[in-house]
């Protein structure tokens, strides 16, 4: 005996004391869909019996039970629920929460009933109650569909074992769907368009002259169409478009859903009253010469259509008019109507239009919506929703979007066939609603405790006194925020090496790799200079366009907290602009595709931009040792005439040259990384990510192809670039290993700062988790700017190698995620409250109390 309920419910059991409710629930659902009265009563008092406490038990049933429903949880409610009164505010959670409520009555005699009550504890309320609930259960059978029901199943004790549950697939429900799909927008009987752009999308359309309506249409090989709705009116053909788009559905070339302007012309067909507006008294004066079959066929085609139909796992939504995600795969009038004509405010604009509540704006759902319903002159990205119905009817154009691609097709209407009460016209230079809607980000986005999902590590989590540290950053020092889509993660050192009087040496750090699995690493000479994000457009409009930025900007350089790199703009637009043609030499805008790229860089002299920090800390430090050194030598110098025999006073002459030494060494190590910066050709670039375009990011892309595409930048403009130096590490050739040991100790004796050493693929990952991106493995003469002059003497060079790095190591590993997911939800031009927030978290974590000299 098979029961239907549909997948997202309400089931409601309906039975006397006795009846096997309880029985039947555990037999057929989860004990996690089931929410039991008697349970609410022992969970309040201890006692499932004790009645005093009823109100307040199913009080506690509507909460469970509307907590689940908003959640998308089937839920089954295990009561008498035999009087009407009882069933009434379990139908409003239904209606509220836009499911379908069930009923699965249980008709058990009244002897068994109290049969099985005898046998319980505590079940002696007498006779007449079991006979009371049954009389109210007969005379409830009358009135089930009535009240609100829409399904009700009966079943007997003889049926009960053979009962099979089966869930119901909502008609929303082609989740297992993932397409590719090629989602068409607002057609509006305009015909040659629509053949026009499914040919453009690789559609043939044959004409079968007797069946399919007069079509054939084969689609590309996996694709498949689906039409936003509003197929009819307005424009020449609304015949040819209903006959095409049938044929589609009919063969499963094609889904559908319904348009407000269907809707209305099958209302009509079915003999309802309806205003033939809008292109309706066309329509139905073309239908008026077919036959009576096709008029009823295509009243039926509309009818049977479904509001709204969800893809790919929940990842794609289309409905005419939108949807709310809490109204996504849900069944109700409310559903359907939302899905028809979106919802407004109840007021008209200058033009006589209904003003609609803008959904969109607050939409934060996972899925995307693709809608129409509103033309627009340029599909519109807004909260991971777009609009694609482009006008065609009014002269504007017949938009596709490809999905997964997220690329859209257009054709130009081939004539104005209709004129619109609202002009489609839109200002060149207004900002997208995307991008007018990110003016203003919400404050309780990035406020509190936050838990953030990357593709790499699922979840990441902020506590409050790190947001609170972020936020101080980001509003008041960051640069303007259209710009600030990524920030770099930090990077661990190598492990404490053990080899004499080195801190860092690469053993340690190529023996990381080659436990994790690498095989090939590629390793960077470590650049003295200031880290700096910079992202260049080929003009002013690109970044307008897609950045929304105002005035004549080209670009920004900004510091690793999002600090603006520059303080004179004259002089960061020469840098840009300078940046700007070595691209354009290269034709990277066109062999790209793209109007805008992203680079990781160092900027180098240090002092360049840490110059106060020179002037007012190491210099101090490196002026005072000097002179305490040279006076205690003296002192020394002195006391050794007058005690020549003093072995103690020997070893601390000999220390204190040590000392001496070190002082001398430390000013040596940063002053290698300073010289004066009078103009823009005192500095240098040097890149070594390039980050991402238009079309994607590039952590696809391994370190050696960023090295080779970044070295052809750097020699179409030296002016200002500078290649960085690298080599490919076979890990397993020692010959190879060898020889990058002797390359580092050969920069770092000419005073470089190290390497960095990475895996050959940028992202990694093992059976443990991500592998680290990153390793530096400083000099030992620079490690004297970090850790002080004496780090390197035995006494302290013993204690600094008990550096634990695992916190270190975490906080990259967290970092470098936030930054890829920012980076590509940047590229999918998804709001700028996503990408910031994965942005936002870099420096939430950058609070962490650890170690800033590792």
């Amino acid at each position: 005996m098979e029961l239907g309920i549909p997948e997202l419910s309400l089931v409601v059991l309906i039975g006397a004391s006795g009846s096997g409710k309880s029985t039947f629930a555990q037999r057929y659902f989860k004990p996690t869909e089931i929410i039991s009265s008697d349970a609410c009563r022992a969970m309040l008092t201890d006692d499932e019996t004790d009645q005093s406490v009823s109100a307040d038990a199913f009080d506690l049933v509507y909460t469970i039970a509307a907590k689940r429903l908003a959640l998308g949880r089937l839920t089954v409610i295990d009561a008498t629920n035999v009087q009407a009164e009882a069933r009434k505010p379990l139908l409003a959670l239904a209606r509220h929460y836009h499911v379908w409520p069930v009923a699965i009555v249980l008709h058990t005699p009244e002897r068994v009933c109290l049969e099985r009550n005898l046998g319980r504890p505590n079940r002696d309320f007498g006779d007449f109650v079991v006979k009371r609930q049954i009389d109210n259960l007969r005379r409830s059978l009358r009135t089930l569909h009535d009240e609100g029901f829409r399904v009700v199943h009966s079943v007997t004790p003889e049926h009960v074992d053979a009962v099979e549950i089966v869930r119901q697939r909502a008609w929303s429900n082609r989740k297992a769907e993932h397409g590719p799909f090629d989602i068409i927008g607002d057609v509006h009987g305009c015909y040659p368009e629509l053949e026009r752009l499914l040919l453009e999308l690789g559609y043939s359309i044959n004409l079968t002259p007797g069946h399919n309506y007069g079509f054939t249409v084969t689609p590309p090989a996996g694709r498949r169409a689906v039409f936003v709705g509003d197929l009819v009116d307005r424009g020449p053909d609304s015949i040819g478009v209903l006959r095409l788009v049938m044929s589609m559905v009919e063969t499963g070339a094609a889904l559908c859903v319904p348009g407000n302007h269907d809707d209305k012309l099958a209302r009509a067909l079915a003999g309802r009253k309806v205003k033939q507006t809008h292109g309706l008294a066309e329509t139905m004066q073309a239908l008026a010469e077919t036959d009576e079959d096709f008029r009823q066929t295509v009243r039926q085609f509309i009818e049977g259509l479904v509001s709204h139909l969800i893809f790919d796992d929940g990842k794609l939504v289309v409905a005419h008019a939108g949807m709310k995600q809490e109204l996504q795969g849900r069944m109700s009038k409310r559903v359907r109507e939302f899905a028809l004509y979106g919802e407004t405010t109840g007021e008209t604009d200058e033009f006589g239009l209904p003003v609609r509540y803008p959904w969109a704006k607050e939409y934060r759902g996972e899925g995307l919506v693709v809608y129409g319903h509103t033309p627009i002159p340029q599909p519109e990205w807004l909260n991971n929703t777009v609009d694609i119905d482009t006008g065609c009817a009014f002269g504007g154009a017949l938009t596709a979007l490809r999905y997964p691609e997220r690329e859209f097709v257009r054709v130009p209407a081939f004539a104005q066939y209709a004129i619109p009460k609202r002009p489609l016209e839109m200002n060149a230079t207004q900002l997208s609603a995307q991008q007018a809607h990110d003016q203003v980000l919400d404050l309780s986005d990035f406020q509190g405790k936050l838990q953030i999902s990357t593709s790499l590590i699922n979840q990441i989590n902020l506590r409050e006194e790190q947001t609170s540290a972020a936020l101080e950053v980001i509003s008041r020092f960051a640069i303007e925020p259209q710009w600030l889509i990524y920030l770099p993660p930090t990077m661990s050192p190598s492990e404490t090496s053990q080899l004499g009087s080195f801190l860092e040496h690469p053993v340690e750090a190529l023996e990381y790799y080659r436990r994790a699995g690498v095989n090939e690493v590629v390793c960077e000479a470590k650049h003295m200079g200031s880290r700096a994000i910079v992202i260049i457009c080929r003009n002013s409009e690109v970044a307008r366009e897609r950045f929304g930025v105002a005035g004549e900007q080209i670009g920004v350089c900004y510091t690793r907290t999002g600090r603006r790199f520059f303080s004179d703009p004259e002089l960061e637009m020469a840098f840009l602009q300078r940046l700007q043609q070595a691209i354009t030499k290269l034709n990277w805008w066109e062999s790209f595709d793209s109007g805008w790229f992203a680079l990781d860089c160092e900027v180098l002299p240090w002092s360049a931009k840490a110059h106060d920090l020179i002037q007012n800390q190491y210099a101090p430090v490196g002026a005072a040792a000097t002179v305490s050194m040279s006076a205690a030598q003296a002192a020394l110098r002195q006391t050794v005439t007058r005690m020549p025999e003093s072995v103690e006073l020997q070893a601390l002459i000999a220390h204190t040259q040590l000392r001496q030494q070190a002082v001398q060494g430390y000013v040596e190590a940063y002053q290698h990384y300073c010289w004066p910066v009078r103009s823009l050709d005192d500095l240098k670039l040097a890149p070594f990510h390039l980050l991402a375009c238009e079309q994607r990011p590039f952590y696809d892309r391994d370190h050696e192809w960023h090295m080779q595409t970044l070295a052809a930048l750097a020699e179409a403009e030296p002016r200002l670039m500078l290649a960085t130096p690298y080599r490919v590490v076979d890990l397993h050739d020692q010959a190879s290993v060898e020889q990058t040991i002797a390359w580092w100790q050969k920069l770092t004796a000419a005073g470089g700062e190290g390497i960095v050493i990475k895996p050959k693929q940028w992202v990694v990952q093992n059976s443990r988790g991500i592998v680290q991106p990153a390793i530096k493995c400083r000099g030992a003469e620079y490690l004297r700017i970090i850790y002080g002059p004496e780090y390197d003497l035995p006494e302290n060079l013993e204690r600094l190698r008990q550096r634990g790095l695992s916190s270190k190591r975490s906080l990259a590993l967290r970092e470098f995620a936030l930054g890829l997911e920012a980076l590509d939800r940047f590229v999918n031009r998804e709001p700028l409250r996503r990408v910031h927030e994965c942005v936002f978290g870099v420096l939430a974590l950058e609070s962490e109390p650890i170690d800033p000299r590792l």
